[in-house]
């Protein structure tokens, strides 16, 4: 690898071409920021379901068919990208900046009125579709910029999609007392700010390879290398429990609330710190990568993730809210903080030419098996007492183990 040197006229020299010293001082700060703002998008649904579900008198289940709903959007728009190569045949900060408003105006279409059951999940599913081109494009700028120390650079970035994952419910709670639309109308006006901060101050990487021609199997190319498919394979365990867990998060404290009264538990707010600690631990598991390498920080979070799944019936049942709350706070820590080592592995493990088209597919299957398990865990809610419902989430990191450890990874800190 060529790396980065800074000459007399302050310029840092890329395989590509040269970036100015100060440039590249704010390029990940700015991802960074931009992410936060542009992925509060996801959650804004969920924090406001109970609103929403109360106003047009839908079923319990709602929260779920609506997290679901942009998931698949997701699925769609990571599929169509992924077999388009978007993200590399195109400018990726252009691409993030056109997604991140076409994202914001879908977010603000459930504040239409008379919109009945159906338009709501049309305009999930659309904010969902066109998230496509913000949270695996971000992982493909920061991946041109930093390639030495890949692992730390997507800790920041994967902490800032679940701070903003978790954002929608801090806004719930702060605007408790007024109307739901306002949580819509901050977050579309937040993810425009992302995405034109990220246009005007991000140019394209030192490492990006512009000019690719369309190839609709480019997307398998890194499924052929071992290295790759270990990498993925553990990266689809995790998500088979990540996204199930923040989605039930809310539903989780207030059925304990129900069984225990006296708990008081403000359920937005709470959300919002369970998810949102992650952000510190994606961070953290970044930050260590550095010293101990990815795959063995990732395998020991997967772990721990998974332990947490098969206790959880001894905390749930349990008649201690604070024993509860340091058990999930723990468990929202390490739920989250290999995400953003399986992201460098993939990164890493990667054919060159299309890196932005294998993150992109990579994510695609991972949150296609996210809709898999929130709806296998909301039909096992009508047979299995809440208390148990968790544990089938360690099927995920289970699995997850297996495929990592399945294939000799190659180790690039």
């Amino acid at each position: 690898m060529v790396r980065g040197a800074t000459g007399r006229f302050g310029y840092f020299a890329g395989p590509i071409r040269s970036h100015p010293v100060c440039l590249m001082s704010r390029i990940l700060p700015t991802i960074v920021l931009a992410q936060f703002f542009c992925t509060s998008l996801w959650f804004a649904g969920n924090a406001i379901a109970p609103d929403i579900a109360a106003q047009f008198h839908l079923v319990p289940g709602f929260v779920a068919t609506l997290t679901s709903a942009v998931q698949l959007g997701f699925i769609s728009g990571t599929l169509a990208f992924a077999l388009l190569a978007i993200s590399d045949r195109f400018s990726p900060s252009r691409v993030f900046f056109v997604c991140a408003v076409l994202a914001a105006l879908c977010n603000l279409g459930i504040n239409l009125s008379g919109l009945g059951q159906e338009g709501l999940l049309a305009f999930r599913f659309l904010t969902g579709f066109f998230l496509a081109g913000i949270y695996p494009v971000g992982m493909k700028i920061a991946s041109d910029y930093y390639q030495s120390g890949l692992g730390k650079s997507l800790g920041f970035l994967v902490g800032a999609l679940v701070l903003g994952t978790a954002f929608p419910h801090l806004l719930r709670s702060l605007a408790a007392h007024l109307p739901w639309h306002y949580v819509t109308l901050a977050t579309s006006g937040l993810a425009v700010l992302g995405g034109l901060a990220l246009v005007l101050l991000v140019p394209d990487g030192p490492h990006r390879r512009a000019g690719q021609h369309l190839q609709l199997t480019a997307f398998l190319a890194g499924f052929r290398r071992p290295e790759f498919r270990a990498a993925a394979f553990g990266y689809f365990g995790h998500m088979w429990e990540l996204y199930t867990f923040w989605a039930f998060v809310p539903m989780l404290l207030a059925a304990y609330n129900t069984a225990h009264p006296e708990a008081g538990f403000r359920v937005p707010f709470l959300s919002f710190l369970i998810i949102g600690v992650g952000s510190l631990a994606c961070v953290g598991s970044g930050l260590l990568s550095q010293r101990l390498g990815a795959r063995p920080v990732a395998a020991a979070a997967l772990g721990l993730s998974g332990l947490c799944c098969l206790v959880s019936p001894l905390f749930l049942r349990g008649n201690s809210p604070d024993l509860l709350l340091g058990f999930l706070f723990f468990w929202g820590l390490v739920v989250v903080a290999d995400s953003p080592l399986f992201s460098t592995l993939v990164a890493q493990n990667a054919p060159e030419a299309t890196r932005g088209t294998s993150l992109t597919i990579v994510n695609c299957l991972g949150f296609a098996l996210t809709i898999v398990s929130i709806q296998f865990t909301s039909f096992l809610a009508h047979f299995l007492q809440p208390h148990y419902l968790y544990m089938t989430l360690a099927i995920g990191p289970v699995l997850g183990l297996w495929g990592l450890f399945s294939g000799k990874d190659s180790e690039v800190n």
